[in-house]
């Protein structure tokens, strides 16, 4: 992937929640990320977006961000809430490690934390 491909994804991005949501909505940063532990994906730090915008507009907002053209498995995606607020501060898409997706395939829940809201955690098989 080169850097006009990911300029292109994140302008995409943020044209399609823009048009789903119905007002402005910023996506400032589009991150590719390979962690030490083994989990790589991609985040989108948004600006605009509300807890409530996710709940209303979940299934779409799934789509749009497991859909883009960056290959990455999307495993596990997620919203970073900013802690005691409503505000989504990004969107996360991620292909979990082993140690990583046995922490989180025992949460329950669309909150296991305050500070997380999972759109999608795809089960492996045993």
């Amino acid at each position: 992937m080169t850097l006009d491909d990911l300029l292109k994804v994140r302008a995409e991005l943020e044209a399609g929640i823009r048009q789903l949501i119905g007002r402005a909505i910023m996506i400032i940063e589009l991150d590719l990320f390979a962690l030490p532990c083994g989990c790589s994906g991609y985040t989108a730090t948004v600006r605009g977006l509300m807890l409530d915008d996710l709940e209303v507009f979940e299934d779409h907002l799934l789509k749009l961000l497991t859909t883009t053209s960056i290959d990455i498995p999307s495993g596990f995606v997620f919203a970073r809430v900013i802690p005691g607020t409503q505000e989504i501060a990004a969107l996360n898409v991620r292909n979990l490690c082993p140690r990583c997706y046995s922490d989180f395939a025992t949460a329950s829940g669309k909150r296991p934390r305050p500070d997380i809201y999972i759109l999608q955690l795809v089960k492996r098989k045993r």
